[in-house]
């Protein structure tokens, strides 16, 4: 079956479709939801919740771009919106802090403990840490999914790269 008449039979609510849909994008989808949820359970209901909400609006796609774009995009506002409601972004002071880049050298830290370090952040850093780093979003883009000021989202940043820092350096220091 083609994607066309995939996703044909899905805007008619056919189940097998929808559950062929399923397998063959709930890999790329739940590494999506992984990278924006706190642990792998609420990644896994994150991943839920993208695809009813996927299904419900299939009418909407209408042909025009990357099928799979559009299903990533709806992921990651389908999990933003939860966190949205959480108002996880208040911060009393945005005071622009030194915004640090960390530097890991290929190999020298395993991907796994990556990211294991990222999903330890706090909620708002990690959130604006992967929209910023992993997906190339802008801060002004970034302040309008989150409701948050472009100051908050880059000392939300800055502040997760520190986070970062500090745990990626004691890492290398145990391994030296």
């Amino acid at each position: 079956m083609t994607l066309e008449e995939l996703i044909t039979r899905c805007k008619q609510q056919d189940v097998k479709a929808q559950e062929a849909l399923y397998r063959e994008y709930s890999g790329v989808l739940f590494g999506i939801c992984l990278k924006y949820s706190p642990n792998r359970t609420e990644a896994e209901d994150n991943l839920q919740d993208a695809f009813i909400t996927i299904f419900k609006r299939m009418e909407q796609f209408e042909g025009k771009g990357s099928f799979e774009g559009w299903m990533k995009r709806i992921t990651v506002n389908t999990v933003l919106q939860k966190y949205r409601k959480k108002k996880t972004f208040d911060i009393s002071n945005e005071q622009q802090i030194e915004d640090v880049e960390v530097e890991v050298e290929a190999d020298a830290v395993p991907l796994d403990y990556l990211l294991k370090i990222v999903q330890e952040l706090p909620e708002r850093y990690r959130l604006v840490f992967n929209l910023y780093v992993m997906d190339g979003y802008s801060h002004k883009e970034i302040a309008e999914m989150l409701g948050i000021s472009d100051g908050t989202s880059k000392s939300n940043l800055a502040r997760a790269r520190m986070i970062l820092k500090t745990k990626v350096e004691s890492y290398q220091e145990k391994m030296q």
